[in-house]
């Protein structure tokens, strides 16, 4: 087991990895981009031709670590100046006469942040990426899984308004909670597993990060604290109960009851206008709607729910998907463990299997206000902003219609029109709005509309327009109203019309 982090040793660490500038930008300038990209793809020989006999420190630590590589006892020293025999001692490298190998990864981390926050430029500790160069690697149920395309999402898929509070659930190496970290003034983070709490210090000390780390199963370490933010990647691969588990992925209630504890557990712990992320796996029945069963998770709570179902995979599909990240698609246990797992999913009367993200606000309305949705299109992410968004565009969708015509709006400057029509013709048989940010949703809008939203510019009250149009068109006003509300009430909802600033007319 990897020892707890030392302050002074890892401030060392810190210094060295600093003075090599073993960073996301380095590597990749020193990898080329074509080598980094099949990193990703864990294919090393690009990045072994390209690095060749470069002994700089730079190159020494993205040998060990990326390219997982033993290097000269020699080479070590000069890229961790004093430091190896510490960090062998901590089970962070391990040494094999006068070779040095990585026992966990640490690897550079870098995103890019939404406007008005500080772009992260970290270093993640995790477990060593499995599978690389075409290897068939088996690893323990207690492994710690670094930056995977998950964790990328949810971090995207995340709010980042200011709030007091947050709490990680199941933060693995902690890579959720790096960024909490930057818009709340206090994070929590919690793990079933021992190591992944371990990883984590280390990630969180190596970036001078203040994190209240936490051992237990979902929200047992947190008694009844509250907080304004919960995110979560949570093990939600629905798999048999009988079977080797890996910690990270998946557990052993059966179905989605996992993920449904995570969500019904933050709707019981989120403060008034909190908001809570999560991504999740979620059975669709054999009998019975998939979209009651998901709103049934926030019933009787004051939460609003809004599931964006990104992908549908019937249970052959599913099966495939995860025994291959599991390492077990050449293994000789493949069709017996694919057929036990086959008749699980078959004796829980699953038909199909959703993927996808959900969202939570605590809006505290009598009704809450329900959403559940499949969206496998193009996304532009990040897609927080726009949830960050969501609740204040409820709100507005479901206003009183006074109070909308009363209300100045304008076209977010992500929208753009496209008409099609036959080539000549005088009029467009149609109008698409389209989003270019977040969700990237479609609207095909009738001319009435078309005509309305085309006026909302912000300084006429809604109203106003609509009338305006009436006598273009020479409609009755009041139909009119009725005729184009519920499309006006849906773009608001998505997006594609916001309230202008001080834009309520009385």
């Amino acid at each position: 087991m990897v020892s707890p982090p030392r302050e002074p040793l890892v401030a060392a660490l810190r210094g060295a990895l600093d003075d090599a500038d073993y960073r996301v930008d380095t590597v990749v300038d020193l990898l080329g981009a074509s080598a980094h990209a099949a990193l990703g793809r864990n294919h090393t020989v690009p990045g072994r031709r390209v690095l060749d006999d470069d002994r700089s420190p730079l190159a020494t630590l993205a040998r060990m670590w990326l390219l997982q590589d033993s290097v000269d006892r020699s080479a070590a020293g000069t890229a961790l100046p004093g430091l190896v025999d510490e960090l062998v001692e901590a089970q962070i490298l391990e040494s094999d006469g006068d070779r040095i190998r990585a026992q966990v990864d640490i690897r550079p981390y870098g995103t890019d942040a939404p406007v008005g926050h500080r772009s992260h430029d970290a270093w993640i500790v995790c477990d060593l990426t499995p599978g690389m160069d075409g290897q068939i690697d088996q690893v323990a149920d207690d492994y710690v899984l670094g930056v995977s395309s998950a964790s990328t999402t949810l971090a995207q898929l995340a709010t980042r308004t200011r709030v007091g509070t947050a709490l990680d659930l199941g933060t693995g190496c902690g890579v959720q909670s790096l960024h909490l970290a930057e818009h709340a003034d206090r994070v929590v983070a919690t793990d079933v597993n021992h190591r992944a709490l371990r990883l984590a210090e280390w990630t969180f000390a190596l970036n001078q990060v203040r994190v209240d780390l936490r051992h237990g199963s979902l929200y047992e370490p947190l008694g009844d604290q509250r907080f304004d933010q919960i995110v979560s990647n949570p093990p939600y691969v629905i798999s048999p109960p009988d079977t080797a588990h890996l910690t990270y992925r998946e557990q052993t209630m059966p179905g989605d009851q996992l993920v449904r504890e995570v969500v019904a557990g933050a709707a019981r712990r989120l403060n008034p206008d909190g908001t809570a992320q999560v991504l999740a796996n979620w059975v669709h029945p054999v009998d019975g709607s998939w979209t009651e069963r998901l709103a049934g998770w926030v019933k009787d709570t004051d939460c609003d729910l809004h599931v964006i179902e990104r992908e549908l995979l019937d249970p052959a599909e599913y099966v495939e998907l995860w025994l291959a990240d599991a390492g077990l698609t050449a293994d000789s246990r493949y069709r017996s463990a694919s057929r036990a797992w086959l008749d699980h999913l078959a004796a829980l009367g699953i038909d199909s299997i959703g993927m996808g993200w959900i969202m939570m606000v605590r809006a505290g309305r009598e009704v809450p206000e329900i959403t559940v949705e499949e969206w496998p299109h193009r996304v532009m992410q990040p897609v927080g902003l726009e949830f960050a968004a969501w609740p204040a565009r409820s709100r507005w969708a479901s206003a009183d219609e006074d109070a909308l015509l009363a209300t100045r709006f304008a076209v977010a400057s992500d929208v753009v029109a496209q008409t099609h029509g036959r080539p000549g013709a005088t009029d467009p048989e149609r109008l698409i709005l389209q989003q270019t940010q977040g969700l990237c949703r479609t609207h095909h809008a009738s001319t009435a509309v078309a005509g309305i939203v085309g006026a909302c510019d912000g300084e006429l009250p809604l109203g106003v327009i609509i009338d305006a149009v009436a006598q273009l068109t020479d409609a009755e006003p009041t139909a009119l109203v009725d005729e184009v509300m519920p499309d006006l009430r849906l773009l608001m909802r998505y997006g594609m019309l916001t309230a202008a600033a001080g834009g309520v007319d009385r």
